[in-house]
């Protein structure tokens, strides 16, 4: 389960066989949230027993990071097994 960051307490997160569209779980404080990739911003999917409070900051800090989010999802699914298998000689 890589975890891309931490803030408030709440971690943000993908599983290692993840499925399109680029999303981001969200988990902490007895709640989760998950967010989709629509082209131009992440989007609430679920939410369970998160507060409107709480909401609110994590919607902030996947707008504020919306760029790292896609990046780490992209270096994580998109390797290439050429990319894996170079080798220095």
């Amino acid at each position: 389960m890589p975890e891309i960051f931490r803030f408030f307490g709440f971690s943000f997160f993908f599983y290692s066989r993840e499925h399109e569209p680029i999303h981001v779980h969200v988990e902490g404080h007895d709640g989760l949230a998950i967010f989709d990739w629509d082209g131009a911003n992440f989007v609430l999917r679920e939410r369970h027993n998160i507060k409107a409070s709480d909401l609110k900051r994590i919607v902030a800090v996947i707008d504020e990071n919306k760029d790292l989010i896609i990046k780490y999802w992209d270096n994580y699914f998109n390797k290439t097994s050429d990319e894996s298998d170079e080798k220095d000689y």
